[in-house]
Protein backbone atom coordinates (compact mmCIF):
# COMPACT_ATOMS: atom_id res chain seq x y z
CA UNK A 1 0.00 0.00 0.00
CA UNK A 2 3.03 2.54 0.44
CA UNK A 3 4.63 1.60 -2.35
CA UNK A 4 1.10 2.46 -4.25
CA UNK A 5 0.85 5.51 -2.36
CA UNK A 6 4.52 6.30 -3.38
CA UNK A 7 3.63 5.90 -6.95
CA UNK A 8 1.24 7.97 -7.42
CA UNK A 9 2.32 10.88 -5.75
CA UNK A 10 5.54 10.80 -7.63
CA UNK A 11 3.44 10.76 -10.86
CA UNK A 12 1.24 13.46 -9.52
CA UNK A 13 4.92 15.58 -8.80
CA UNK A 14 5.90 14.70 -12.47
CA UNK A 15 2.69 15.25 -13.79
CA UNK A 16 3.11 19.07 -12.09
CA UNK A 17 5.96 19.93 -13.35
CA UNK A 18 6.75 18.07 -16.80
CA UNK A 19 3.31 17.68 -18.31
CA UNK A 20 1.01 20.87 -17.14
CA UNK A 21 1.54 24.28 -18.30
CA UNK A 22 2.83 25.06 -15.22
CA UNK A 23 5.52 22.97 -15.46
CA UNK A 24 6.97 24.14 -18.86
CA UNK A 25 9.64 26.59 -17.55
CA UNK A 26 11.27 23.53 -15.99
CA UNK A 27 10.78 21.54 -18.83
CA UNK A 28 12.55 23.77 -21.22
CA UNK A 29 15.26 24.65 -18.94
CA UNK A 30 16.39 20.94 -19.13
CA UNK A 31 15.98 20.74 -23.33
CA UNK A 32 17.56 24.32 -23.61
CA UNK A 33 14.27 25.42 -25.59
CA UNK A 34 11.24 28.00 -24.91
CA UNK A 35 10.96 31.23 -23.17
CA UNK A 36 13.92 30.52 -21.30
CA UNK A 37 16.23 30.96 -23.61
CA UNK A 38 17.23 34.46 -23.87
CA UNK A 39 17.00 35.47 -27.64
CA UNK A 40 16.87 39.03 -27.28
CA UNK A 41 20.03 39.20 -25.98
CA UNK A 42 23.28 40.40 -28.77
CA UNK A 43 25.81 37.91 -30.00
CA UNK A 44 29.28 37.90 -28.48
CA UNK A 45 31.13 40.70 -30.07
CA UNK A 46 34.59 41.64 -29.82
CA UNK A 47 35.28 44.06 -26.63
CA UNK A 48 35.95 47.29 -27.86
CA UNK A 49 37.95 49.79 -26.04
CA UNK A 50 38.67 53.39 -25.73
CA UNK A 51 38.07 55.27 -29.37
CA UNK A 52 37.38 52.31 -30.49
CA UNK A 53 40.63 50.46 -30.18
CA UNK A 54 40.67 46.09 -29.81
CA UNK A 55 43.44 46.12 -27.04
CA UNK A 56 43.59 48.64 -24.12
CA UNK A 57 46.04 51.01 -23.74
CA UNK A 58 49.03 50.55 -21.31
CA UNK A 59 48.92 53.15 -18.35
CA UNK A 60 49.64 56.61 -18.52
CA UNK A 61 49.20 56.42 -22.22
CA UNK A 62 46.36 58.09 -24.79
CA UNK A 63 44.25 55.56 -26.75
CA UNK A 64 43.49 57.90 -30.07
CA UNK A 65 41.57 57.42 -33.56
CA UNK A 66 42.21 59.35 -36.24
CA UNK A 67 39.94 59.31 -39.30
CA UNK A 68 40.56 61.71 -42.56
CA UNK A 69 38.16 62.99 -44.56
CA UNK A 70 36.79 61.40 -47.09
CA UNK A 71 36.43 63.15 -50.59
CA UNK A 72 35.18 66.41 -49.75
CA UNK A 73 31.82 65.04 -48.81
CA UNK A 74 32.41 63.02 -44.90
CA UNK A 75 34.69 65.32 -42.51
CA UNK A 76 37.69 64.07 -40.60
CA UNK A 77 37.11 62.59 -36.79
CA UNK A 78 39.69 62.98 -33.93
CA UNK A 79 39.08 60.82 -30.82
CA UNK A 80 41.41 60.81 -27.59
CA UNK A 81 40.23 58.54 -25.00
CA UNK A 82 37.02 58.25 -26.16
CA UNK A 83 36.33 61.87 -26.46
CA UNK A 84 35.85 63.31 -30.02
CA UNK A 85 37.53 66.33 -30.79
CA UNK A 86 36.96 66.90 -33.62
CA UNK A 87 34.16 65.47 -36.10
CA UNK A 88 31.23 66.71 -38.17
CA UNK A 89 28.55 66.33 -35.36
CA UNK A 90 30.79 68.98 -33.41
CA UNK A 91 30.49 71.08 -36.10
CA UNK A 92 34.25 71.73 -35.80
CA UNK A 93 35.60 70.92 -39.19
CA UNK A 94 36.85 72.01 -42.39
CA UNK A 95 37.83 71.94 -45.85
CA UNK A 96 42.24 71.49 -45.60
CA UNK A 97 44.37 70.11 -42.22
CA UNK A 98 41.79 69.28 -38.99
CA UNK A 99 44.27 70.25 -36.00
CA UNK A 100 43.89 69.35 -32.17
CA UNK A 101 46.62 70.21 -30.10
CA UNK A 102 46.95 68.11 -26.66
CA UNK A 103 48.82 68.36 -23.40
CA UNK A 104 51.54 66.03 -23.55
CA UNK A 105 52.00 65.72 -19.96
CA UNK A 106 48.58 65.57 -18.70
CA UNK A 107 46.51 64.69 -22.06
CA UNK A 108 43.69 67.89 -21.77
CA UNK A 109 42.70 69.37 -25.02
CA UNK A 110 44.21 72.62 -25.28
CA UNK A 111 42.35 73.68 -28.79
CA UNK A 112 41.15 72.28 -32.24
CA UNK A 113 41.13 74.16 -35.17
CA UNK A 114 41.13 74.00 -39.29
CA UNK A 115 42.87 75.71 -41.32
CA UNK A 116 41.58 75.95 -45.24
CA UNK A 117 44.94 74.89 -47.69
CA UNK A 118 42.74 75.54 -50.91
CA UNK A 119 41.67 78.99 -50.48
CA UNK A 120 43.05 79.96 -47.49
CA UNK A 121 46.02 81.98 -45.99
CA UNK A 122 48.84 79.94 -44.78
CA UNK A 123 50.34 82.60 -42.04
CA UNK A 124 47.14 81.40 -40.64
CA UNK A 125 48.78 77.98 -39.79
CA UNK A 126 52.21 79.29 -39.51
CA UNK A 127 51.14 81.80 -36.61
CA UNK A 128 49.05 78.50 -34.92
CA UNK A 129 52.32 76.28 -34.77
CA UNK A 130 55.25 78.74 -34.25
CA UNK A 131 54.77 79.21 -30.58
CA UNK A 132 53.92 75.91 -29.30
CA UNK A 133 55.25 74.47 -26.48
CA UNK A 134 57.69 72.07 -25.57
CA UNK A 135 55.59 68.57 -25.61
CA UNK A 136 52.44 69.75 -26.85
CA UNK A 137 51.16 66.69 -29.16
CA UNK A 138 49.85 67.79 -32.39
CA UNK A 139 46.79 65.53 -34.06
CA UNK A 140 45.78 65.75 -37.42
CA UNK A 141 43.53 64.50 -40.02
CA UNK A 142 43.11 66.06 -43.64
CA UNK A 143 39.67 66.89 -45.38
CA UNK A 144 39.28 67.82 -49.20
CA UNK A 145 42.87 69.36 -49.86
CA UNK A 146 45.38 69.68 -47.33
CA UNK A 147 48.49 71.09 -49.49
CA UNK A 148 48.18 73.72 -52.25
CA UNK A 149 48.55 76.52 -49.67
CA UNK A 150 51.49 74.15 -48.28
CA UNK A 151 54.55 76.55 -48.42
CA UNK A 152 58.30 75.03 -47.05
CA UNK A 153 57.91 77.18 -43.36
CA UNK A 154 55.14 75.12 -42.89
CA UNK A 155 56.30 71.92 -44.22
CA UNK A 156 59.41 72.81 -42.03
CA UNK A 157 57.38 73.12 -39.02
CA UNK A 158 55.62 69.91 -39.33
CA UNK A 159 59.17 68.20 -39.78
CA UNK A 160 59.97 69.39 -36.89
CA UNK A 161 56.78 68.00 -34.87
CA UNK A 162 58.22 64.61 -36.68
CA UNK A 163 56.14 64.11 -40.00
CA UNK A 164 57.93 62.18 -43.18
CA UNK A 165 55.59 62.16 -45.23
CA UNK A 166 54.73 66.44 -45.52
CA UNK A 167 57.49 67.20 -47.69
CA UNK A 168 55.65 64.74 -50.09
CA UNK A 169 52.35 66.40 -49.19
CA UNK A 170 50.26 67.27 -52.16
CA UNK A 171 46.85 68.40 -54.11
CA UNK A 172 44.58 66.28 -52.18
CA UNK A 173 46.27 63.92 -50.29
CA UNK A 174 44.93 61.87 -47.60
CA UNK A 175 47.11 62.32 -44.49
CA UNK A 176 46.77 61.40 -40.96
CA UNK A 177 49.59 62.69 -38.30
CA UNK A 178 50.41 62.28 -34.62
CA UNK A 179 53.24 64.19 -33.86
CA UNK A 180 55.17 66.52 -30.73
CA UNK A 181 56.68 69.48 -30.17
CA UNK A 182 60.24 68.27 -29.59
CA UNK A 183 60.13 65.05 -30.56
CA UNK A 184 63.37 63.42 -31.17
CA UNK A 185 63.09 60.80 -33.84
CA UNK A 186 60.44 60.74 -36.11
CA UNK A 187 56.99 59.66 -35.46
CA UNK A 188 55.69 56.24 -35.70
CA UNK A 189 51.93 57.48 -36.02
CA UNK A 190 51.69 59.00 -39.72
CA UNK A 191 50.01 57.69 -43.13
CA UNK A 192 49.53 58.92 -46.28
CA UNK A 193 47.30 58.24 -49.26
CA UNK A 194 48.67 60.12 -52.46
CA UNK A 195 46.03 61.31 -54.96
CA UNK A 196 46.29 59.30 -58.31
CA UNK A 197 43.65 59.25 -60.88
CA UNK A 198 45.12 55.20 -61.27
CA UNK A 199 44.38 54.45 -58.04
CA UNK A 200 41.62 56.80 -56.14
CA UNK A 201 38.80 55.57 -54.30
CA UNK A 202 36.88 58.17 -55.02
CA UNK A 203 36.60 60.30 -58.28
CA UNK A 204 39.23 63.08 -57.24
CA UNK A 205 40.05 61.84 -54.43
CA UNK A 206 41.95 58.83 -52.70
CA UNK A 207 40.24 56.59 -49.93
CA UNK A 208 40.02 58.06 -46.30
CA UNK A 209 42.67 56.67 -43.70
CA UNK A 210 42.12 55.60 -40.96
CA UNK A 211 44.73 55.16 -37.61
CA UNK A 212 44.92 54.81 -33.95
CA UNK A 213 47.23 53.67 -31.65
CA UNK A 214 48.49 54.84 -28.08
CA UNK A 215 50.57 57.21 -27.06
CA UNK A 216 52.55 58.05 -23.88
CA UNK A 217 52.28 61.04 -21.49
CA UNK A 218 55.65 62.42 -21.21
CA UNK A 219 56.87 63.27 -17.79
CA UNK A 220 56.72 66.75 -16.54
CA UNK A 221 59.30 69.46 -18.01
CA UNK A 222 61.56 70.57 -15.68
CA UNK A 223 61.80 73.57 -14.81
Amino acid sequence: MAVLLLVGLTWLLANTLFGGEGGSSVRYFFSGKGKIKKTSEPEMRPRKFKCGLSAPCPAKHLAFRLVSGAANVIGPKICLEDKMLVSSVKNNVGRGLNIALVNGVTGELLTTKYFDMWAGDVSDLLKFLRPLHEGTLVFVASFDDPATKMNEEARRLFEGLGSSAVKELAFRDSWVFVGAKGIENKSPFEQRMKNSKSSNKYEGWPESLEMDGCIPLRGPLEG
